[in-house]
């Protein structure tokens, strides 16, 4: 798997809708895309997850927008008056995650009549719970309407396992109770088929293809002692342990929405 790389051209506007502050940018390629910065809080391992993560929604079937690597040079943003923005922007020079831009999207809100159906929303569930995403809850709901669809977006607090690599793979079977505050839970009346569709869709060769795609630099953190190929060993045994046990987050969602229902 490749994503496309393309150059921040322009620094438009700052996201203040979360810690990372996020971006919208301008590319070489002349479209527009949320750029998720390396030098943010959260450090490089969030764009590990919104890569790794948003790539298997996307296999998925769910709607992502298109992932796109960005290289940010030192010479954007100079003029930018915001002495925490150029800061950031100085952090992030090289390569950054971005998103495509959804013009005229809006965020998913079932007080003002949004909804989900069935197979999506059990699909979301599912997916979400694999990938350990605590980020689609109604206060924080990280789903836009866009053209008529749902689009799932900010998987950066996904995998939150991999903070602590000893014990990454001891939670790989562990059930996901988030489950019970997902947005679309109400929706997700056919987790089962959710769960069979899934299987017959990841696997060991998409694991690894994605993981390939992570430059080796977010992969390396001082003094942990552990290569960029030995975290890529214990992502894809943990994504493998966590699909074979997925029955345990299944229930767990389940339990969840019958007492939610």
């Amino acid at each position: 798997m490749e994503l496309r790389t393309v150059r921040a051209t322009q620094y438009v506007t700052a996201l203040r809708e979360g810690g990372s502050l996020p971006a919208i940018i301008e590319a070489d390629d002349l479209g527009m895309y949320v750029l998720k910065f390396r030098g943010a809080g959260q450090g490089p391992l969030a764009l590990v997850a919104e890569l790794v993560a948003g790539e298997i929604g996307r296999a998925l079937g769910l709607d992502v927008p298109e992932l796109v690597f960005v290289e940010v040079d030192a010479a954007l943003g100079r003029n930018e008056p915001d002495r925490e923005i150029r800061d950031l922007l100085k952090a992030s020079v090289g390569l950054n995650v971005g998103l495509d831009y959804l013009p005229g999207s809006t965020m998913f809100d079932p007080a003002a009549g949004d909804k989900a159906d069935a197979a999506t929303a059990s699909l979301a569930v599912w997916f979400d719970a694999f990938v350990a995403n605590v980020d689609r809850t109604p206060r924080n709901a990280n789903l836009l309407n866009w053209h008529r669809e749902l689009y799932f977006i900010d998987h950066g607090a996904a995998l939150y396992y991999h903070h602590d690599w000893e014990t990454m793979l001891e939670k790989a079977k562990s059930p996901f109770r988030e489950s019970r505050n997902h947005i679309l839970l109400p929706w997700a009346r056919s987790l089962d088929q959710a769960d069979e569709k899934a299987h017959g869709l990841l696997g060991s060769e998409f694991f690894e293809e994605v993981l390939e795609a992570v430059p080796d630099k977010w992969l390396l953190r001082e003094n942990d002692g552990l290569a960029a190929g030995e975290k890529r060993h214990i992502y894809l045994d943990f994504l493998l342990r966590r699909l074979k046990a997925s029955s345990k987050f299944v229930e767990e969602a389940k339990r969840a929405r019958a007492e939610f229902v």
